[in-house]
Order: C-alpha cells, then structure tokens, then sequence
C-alpha cells in the first residue's frame, strides 16, 4: 500500500477503502509499466431526483457511477486516459495503453505531479456529508416537489404555468492516489429544491423565473413553500417589463448577480491567464486597485459549505487563499502546471474531474460581507437600476471590457418602482472595482461562489 494509505484505509468504509485499494494498485501498474510518475481519481456516487411539472411526474431519476481516471508522466511526456471498467484484466490493458500513449505525447517540462505540500484536512471537521440524505423515498422527494411548485401557483393567481419542480440529492467518494505517497479519500453530499414558473402579463408575454435552495445537509434547506413563493414573487414583479432611456446611472446588483461578477475577478486571476498573458490583473499584484470595500477570498475550509474540500485536485492539503484585500489585488491563483509556467508555487488551487487533467480553479469563493443592509443601499439610490439578471456573454478577460444583456426592477427615490427588461449594463471591470460604494451584509451560501448585496457607483444602461 502507499505510503500513508493503511492508516487512510483503517478510518474509510469499506466502499471508499476498497476505491483506495484498487487506485494504488492502478499505480503500482504503472510504475511497473515504465511510467516515471502517475496519480489516480476515482469518484464514485450515487444520485436521484424528481421532477414534477402541473404536480404530474415527469421525470424520476436514480443512477449510480464508478469512474477511475489515470495521469501518467515518462520522460516528461503525460497521457490521462479514463476508464468505467475495473475488472482486474481491464484495468492491465488500460495502464498499459495509457503509458504507451505518454510515450508518444510532446514533451512538456512544466507537467508532472507536485513536488511537495501534499495532505489532507480530516474530512470529519469539514462536515460534508449528511448521513441521513439517502433516506429520502420516492413518495416523500414527489411530494416535496408538488408543494414546492402548489406554492408557487397558489402565491399569484397570475402564476399560469411551469417549468418544472425539482428535489434531487448526490452522495460521492472522491479518492486520490499518487506515485509520490500522497492518498487521500473524502465523502460528501448535495441536495436541492427549485422551481421555475410564468406568468402572463396584459399583452400577453410570458414572464418567467426560478428560485432555488441547495446545501450538504437536507435539514439546512429551505423549505418547499418559501421555495415556490419567491420563484413566483420573481416571475410577477417582471410584468409589464419594459426599456429605459440610456444613461449612466448607479446600478445595485442583487446577490444572485452579484457573485457571477466575483467569478469574473477570480477567472482574471488565473494562473493560466497569468502565464499567457491575457488578463487585465497582469502586473497588478500587491496594487491598491479597487474600493476598500472589495474582500474576496477562497476557501475551501469552511465547515459543510458547497465548495469545501480536504484536498485539491493534486492531493494538495487545503488553504485559504486571499484574492483581495480592501481594495488590493493579492495574488492570482495557482496549479502545480501554472506555478511552473511563471516560476512560482501552487496555492492548492487545482481542481480536476475524473476524465482530464489539473486545472486552476475555486473552492469557496467569497466576496466578504460589508456593513449595510440590502435595504440600505436601494435607499441610497435616487435614480438608478436593482440588477436582477444577466444575459449572454460579453466580457473580455483581457481587457476587462464587460458589457451583458440584463432585467432587473428601476429604482426612483430609494424604492423599488417597476421592472425593466432588454436592456444591456456595460463598463470596464477595472473602474466597476473602484466604483464600488456599497456593500451589503447578505451572504447566502446557497451555491460554492456567493457575493452579498453590492451597488456601483455607475454603469451605462442601454435602453430605448
């Protein structure tokens, strides 16, 4: 066994110590078959899910997977190959052809495994599994569903059709074995409720949305009729939608729009576009470049949240990262492959699915709460936009020139009046930083990247 693996194996179950048991020995094959280095992912689940739409069922979904994908290193050279098959005999010609393949590949010195900062964070205090999800039975989950979508419609009478509701749950192992010692093995949990509805406005457009709940453990979310009543509340308040004039204006982002902007800044500071050179944070580390108010972390060790991990996707001991700090650009995110690249080291930031190789990704992604109340900083507005919605893809990572569809509710006077919709918000990632006045207090952990409440100074609006 690896080294570190019998003690590993002795705390496991027996499904999870015996994934253990067939990656290092997918390992030992490929040592033995010439291979310099090799690392080895098995992720194997299970997953159900139920979908009701007018409450007939329309879909039900249960499925189990087992897969086991192989890294190989010779020479420099690397090959990943994947496999569904774990028979004894299949698993020989796999490795074989796997390290056949690496003997034939380019070269590539900066591939390889990591040379130190393996470990695991005890996956125990980590609190990523729900031991009780899988007790759900098929009547309950279809239950669950029918109230969620019965809330929705009985919210609004203008609530005339739907897209579906759903309660759906995974349970997975993820193990990972490597030729320099390092095994590692973690379970976790998912499970969710959401809902999609329409309603019809006077000209008879339909005005769709959703709402959702997702968390670890089944207890944390919410229930089934607060679920269907904000989906509803979403679709009513769109009718009757229609454009604004185009100006500038402060723009308040509301949070289910507000973290797709943090994963911009985080994809910016990648260690792949650092390498290549095609980020707008290129020579900008340790630079005061944003508002005080921009706190942006990943971290992978906060306690039953989504994004929490134990290891990376290199067998890498889980860190929290600062991204920025009151305004400064800290540092950009790094895999063992990009820290080679630009002559540096990794920040544990890999992420990988069973199928491909390492690649730089997030964990937990954060933007840090600020001091004032949603209601707070609507009321801080006396012209503006409440930014619901994004459409599209219009944003340039290299010049941080960023320009989306978008809908939301305008703001007159610091309150809510009536919706817009068709409209385009536009600007430059870099000054959008700087512009940024207020910060809300309303994190909501209901996805791996989350953002509070924000307001910018000022956006171009497209409109009429």
């Amino acid at each position: 066994m690896m080294a570190g693996g019998s003690a590993l194996g002795s705390a496991l179950g027996a499904q999870d110590a015996e994934l253990l048991t067939v990656a290092e020995d997918v390992c030992r094959r490929a040592r033995k078959a010439g291979a310099d280095d090799a690392d080895v992912l098995i992720g194997a689940g299970t997953e159900f899910s139920v979908t009701v739409r007018k409450q007939e069922v329309e879909n039900i979904v249960e499925a189990s997977s087992r897969a086991l994908g192989l890294r190989v290193i010779k020479d420099g050279r690397v090959a990943v190959s994947y496999s569904s098959d774990f028979t004894p005999d299949a698993l020989a010609r796999f490795v074989e052809e796997a390290v056949e393949r690496a003997e034939i590949s380019d070269v590539d010195e900066a591939a390889g495994l990591p040379d130190e900062g393996y470990g695991q964070v005890d996956p125990a205090s980590l609190d990523l599994f729900d031991p009780d999800i899988e007790d759900m039975d098929g009547d309950r989950a279809i239950d669950l569903a029918r109230r969620c979508e019965q809330a929705a419609f009985d919210h609004d009478p203008r609530i005339t059709n739907s897209g579906g509701a759903s309660y759906g749950y995974n349970t997975g192992s993820r193990v990972l074995v490597n030729t320099r010692g390092f095994a590692g093995a973690s379970r976790g949990s998912g499970c969710s409720i959401s809902v999609e509805v329409m309603a019809d406005d006077a000209e008879g457009k339909k005005r769709n949305d959703y709402w959702y709940t997702a968390d670890r453990f089944f207890r944390n979310l919410e229930s089934p009729e607060e679920v269907g009543r904000k989906a509803a509340e979403r679709a009513v308040r769109k009718i009757g939608a229609g454009k604004v004039p185009t100006r500038e204006v402060p723009v308040v982002w509301d949070p289910m729009v507000s973290r797709t902007l943090v994963g911009l800044l985080a994809r910016a500071a990648s260690g792949e576009l650092l390498y290549r050179r095609s980020t707008f944070l290129l020579d900008l580390e340790g630079q005061p470049i944003a508002s005080r108010l921009l706190n942006i972390v990943d971290d992978p060790l906060m306690p039953g949240k989504l994004g929490s991990r134990s290891f990376d996707g290199e067998g890498l001991i889980s860190v929290r990262n600062e991204l920025f700090r009151e305004g400064t650009f800290v540092r950009f995110l790094l895999d063992t492959y990009t820290a080679r690249k630009t002559d540096r080291r990794s920040t544990h930031s890999a992420v990988r699915g069973v199928g491909g190789t390492p690649s730089v990704g997030t964990s937990n992604l954060i933007m840090l709460p600020g001091p004032s109340t949603p209601e707070e900083i609507i009321a801080s507005v006396d012209d503006g936009l409440y930014l619901t919605e994004l459409l599209g893809f219009g944003d340039n990572i290299t010049t941080g020139d960023f320009s989306r569809g978008a809908g939301g509710l305008w703001i007159e006077h610091g309150k809510l009046t009536y919706p817009v919709t068709e409209i385009n918000v536009s600007g430059n990632l870099k000054d959008m930083m700087r512009d940024l006045e207020m910060v809300g207090n309303d994190l909501d952990f209901r996805s791996a990247t989350v953002a509070p409440t924000l307001k910018m100074a000022k956006l171009m609006i497209s409109g009429l």
